[in-house]
């Protein structure tokens, strides 16, 4: 089998949220899917005592699996970031925080902070006429201005896909699992979060035509709505999880 085979399979019942992973894999000794989850993750089930999984809030990891293996004394522990997904072609938001969040976490320079702002609104744009008064759209930088963003996220682009995807600290994702969120014929797709941050993040970063800014598979966009609240001003990004269904057409 390929590795894509290995890694992706259709689930006779399907995922309505994280509780159903996490209690796949309390159940593992019966259910078949949290058996496959374990093989993929190098675990020789035969060898296996104990497994107890748990839903982790606030990081990039949604469920934790502690695994103890027979005549050892330690647990193993896999951090795991699910993505529940219902249209095939359905956009994912991965973050969004106002910018100074992202000046703090990335060391943003003062010219790259002001352009940032100005394209999510936190600054209005009063001395350029501008598609949407309350803020620019990337392509209505000027050229050079363009320029210098685009050249600050492809010097960064590796740092800001890992944040994004992966995380930092005790929490960080080890594990992407992609769950078809259906109630019948659904499928799934497990990865390794190294194999997801080159899969998603390892590409052009360019503006789109519709003006927002594109690093590789992920959309870097202004998250808008909110009824005009100051929330309406993040910095977000997305990705369609469900492209990892179709990896063999970009191998």
């Amino acid at each position: 089998m390929t590795n894509f085979e290995v890694g992706s399979k259709t689930a006779k019942n399907g995922f309505k949220n994280e509780d159903d992973i996490v209690n796949k894999f309390n159940n593992w000794q019966k259910d078949k899917d949290a058996q496959e989850w374990l093989i993929i993750m190098n675990y020789d089930l035969n060898e296996i005592e104990f497994v107890k999984a748990i839903k982790i809030s606030g990081y990039k990891t949604d469920v934790q699996v502690q695994v103890t293996i027979k005549l050892k004394s330690s647990i193993d522990v896999q951090n795991i970031q699910v993505k529940l997904v219902s249209n095939p072609k359905g956009f994912n938001q991965i973050d969004k925080h106002l910018i100074d969040h992202y000046v703090e976490l990335w060391n943003i320079p003062e010219k790259i902070t002001y352009f940032l702002k100005l394209y999510t609104g936190e600054i209005k744009p009063i001395f350029k006429i501008t598609k949407d008064k309350r803020r620019m759209l990337a392509n209505e930088f000027s050229a050079e201005e363009q320029s210098i963003i685009l050249e600050w996220l492809r010097k960064n682009q590796s740092m800001i896909v890992s944040d994004l995807l992966k995380g930092r600290g005790k929490f960080a994702a080890e594990w992407f699992l992609v769950a078809q969120k259906i109630h019948k014929n659904a499928r799934w797709i497990l990865k390794p979060m190294n194999f997801c941050l080159n899969f998603f993040g390892n590409g052009e970063v360019k503006i789109t035509p519709r003006g927002n800014f594109k690093i590789a598979k992920i959309t870097m966009q202004r998250k808008g709505g909110d009824a005009g609240r100051k929330t309406a001003n993040m910095l977000q990004f997305k990705i369609n999880p469900a492209e990892l269904f179709d990896i063999n057409n970009y191998l």
